[in-house]
This record gives C-alpha cells, structure tokens and sequence, in this order.
C-alpha cells in the first residue's frame, strides 16, 4: 500500500464517520467497509483506524457496558473538508446511499444490546439494554431468566427489532401519572 492510496483510505474512513452521524464501534466501521463494501480491506482498515486516532482526527469514547465507540473531531471534520473530494465522486455517492439505506440498522445495532449467559443451574440470564449515543451507561437496562438457550436467541433478536417499543411501555407504566 502506498502513501496515496493510504490517504485515501482515511479518507474514507472520514467519510464514513462524518455521514453517519453517530459514534461507531471498530466492528461497526470495519463491517461497513469491509465485509458489508469493498471500500478498504480488513488490515488496512484496522490500521487507519488506529493512524486516525493518533493523528486525532477522530476520538474514542469509553463506554462502561459496551464496546468503545469512535468519532470524527473537529480536527477530522477540518480535514476532511478540505480534501473530501479526492475521494472518487461515485465512491462518495455508494457510500451516501449506504448510509442512507443503513443507518438505522447500524443506530440499532449499537443502541440496543442485548446478550446472554448461562446460569449453572442450566437457564440463561438475558441482559437487555438501550444505550444512548451521549451516554457511557445504559438508559435503561433488563434482567430476565430464560430456561432454554433458544427463548434466549429468539429474546435478542426480538430486542434488537422492538426495544424501543418495550422502553415506551415500561415508561408510560411507570412514569406517566394521571394528574387529579
């Protein structure tokens, strides 16, 4: 790889973050522009991402219940504005339209957590949170046991599709009061 096309790759990577609007994760920005695009290759990817950091165009964000996320800086913004159009225009316009057409998926995928463990008595504790894009801790957060490992699977892919209407209906119960 050589320095021009080294450029262009954090270039890229700039893009990316800028239309995207929100904090990214590494598998996040890798499964953008790797494996869902063939915009960058894995290696490069992961290595740029680090030089951008270095160089602080983009900054990472410590989260306490999930993993790191990263964002364009000013410093990033500034550069990217003077340079963005040494991107290819059509590469500029598929990665616009991929966003457009993902974003939502991708807000989901890293605001809506959900896992599980098993339990040594055999059942699956699920761990089911929202985690909002200022935030380092979740907005609101579910225990709940499970006895199989499938009602487990089945539980967190429905939390990452309906979480937010789940947070809707714990927040009218609780919290909205009729006033007498």
């Amino acid at each position: 790889m050589d320095f021009q096309d080294s450029f262009i790759s954090k270039l890229i990577l700039l893009f990316v973050m800028e239309k995207m609007e929100m904090p990214l994760t590494e598998t996040t920005i890798i499964d953008i522009c790797t494996n869902q695009n063939d915009w960058i290759n894995y290696m490069e990817c992961k290595d740029v991402l680090f030089q951008l950091l270095e160089a602080n165009l983009i900054y990472c964000t410590k989260a306490d219940d999930a993993e790191d996320s990263y964002r364009i800086s000013i410093e990033g913004q500034n550069c990217l504005e003077h340079f963005y159009q040494k991107i290819n225009q059509s590469l500029r316009e598929q990665i616009i339209e991929y966003i457009k057409a993902n974003r939502l998926h991708f807000k989901k995928s890293q605001e809506y957590i959900a896992d599980y463990y098993r339990n040594n008595d055999g059942s699956y504790l699920l761990i089911l949170k929202i985690r909002s894009n200022n935030q380092n801790y979740p907005t609101f957060e579910i225990k709940i046991n499970t006895p199989s490992r499938q009602q487990a699977i089945e539980a967190c892919k429905k939390w990452r599709e309906d979480a937010h209407l789940v947070y809707e209906q714990v927040y009218e119960s609780l919290l909205n009061f009729d006033e007498d």
